[in-house]
């Protein structure tokens, strides 16, 4: 395993070889497994014949395949040491598929802010099971996580349907400015991931030719994040948690196991 890059100082790194190729495997069969089953919540992210950007999310506790490699891949160990945590917990899952013939970019964003989570400490792992392009893959601007949080919108329609108008700064044009950010990203192979914090503006490219984009990404959270109820709906949604969970307590619940504790197994 090789990392390539600095979580704290650029909210992003690359780890070359995470996990073994059994649980490359694995991944795919989750994802592939959710494309033929998939919940309520999914939705198709492309618009009109530019291919098809499907994403799910939240699927672990009905695909086994997911359970498993969240829990036996070793992947919540790197995401711990990562994070400095003592307890890594899974905030969820979300698989993201472009087929091919999606030119569609994702576009520049943080994930925190559609999110009912407060802190720092925090990881996702974005974890491809195809071979990805540079210029397909997820690239990030260095250093954002440390800056403010900028206004969530819709990928497909630019709707602000999480922060009112205004309450958050509006996202800078990063593309027609780019000798103005620290822009990263990553050749990928499958078993080499990207972990990034929430915070941390990103971005994808479509896919061209007959290359599939199937990515596995897990959200991981350390001991110190905290629920923060929100009065819209978030993305993904965790409908009468805040019946459960008061402003500001710790993540302990059943939607969001513990998967590794510092020094000790998690069975």
């Amino acid at each position: 395993m090789h990392i390539d890059g600095d979580l704290a100082r650029d909210g992003v790194c690359c780890v070359r070889g995470v996990t073994t190729p059994e649980f490359v495997d694995l991944a795919r069969e989750a994802i592939e497994e959710n494309l033929a089953d998939l919940s309520p919540g999914a939705k198709r992210a492309s618009a009109g014949d530019d291919g098809a950007f499907v994403e799910d999310f939240c699927s672990w506790q009905r695909i086994p395949a997911i359970e498993r490699f969240a829990r036996e891949s070793g992947v919540a160990q790197v995401a711990g040491e990562l994070m400095g945590a003592r307890q890594v917990r899974l905030y969820h899952d979300h698989v993201l598929v472009k087929e091919p013939g999606t030119r569609q970019r994702t576009p520049w964003h943080q994930d925190q802010p559609y999110y009912n989570v407060a802190g720092a400490q925090n990881v996702s792992m974005w974890f491809p099971v195809d071979p990805v392009a540079r210029e397909s893959t997820l690239e990030f601007v260095a250093g954002s996580h440390l800056g403010p949080w900028f206004m969530p919108r819709t990928f497909l329609d630019d709707q602000a349907k999480w922060f009112p108008e205004g309450s958050l700064a509006e996202l800078p044009d990063i593309d027609a400015h780019p000798e103005e950010f620290r822009v990263l990203g990553w050749e990928l192979e499958p078993g080499d991931a990207v972990f990034f914090n929430m915070a941390t503006l990103h971005a994808a490219g479509g896919v061209s030719g007959t290359n599939r984009r199937r990515v596995l990404s897990l959200r991981f959270l350390g001991e110190e994040m905290r629920h923060a109820p929100r009065a819209w709906t978030t993305s993904p949604p965790f409908p009468g948690l805040e019946d459960e969970l008061p402003d500001g307590a710790p993540l302990d619940h059943p939607l969001f196991p513990v998967l590794w504790e510092r020094d000790r197994a998690v069975a």
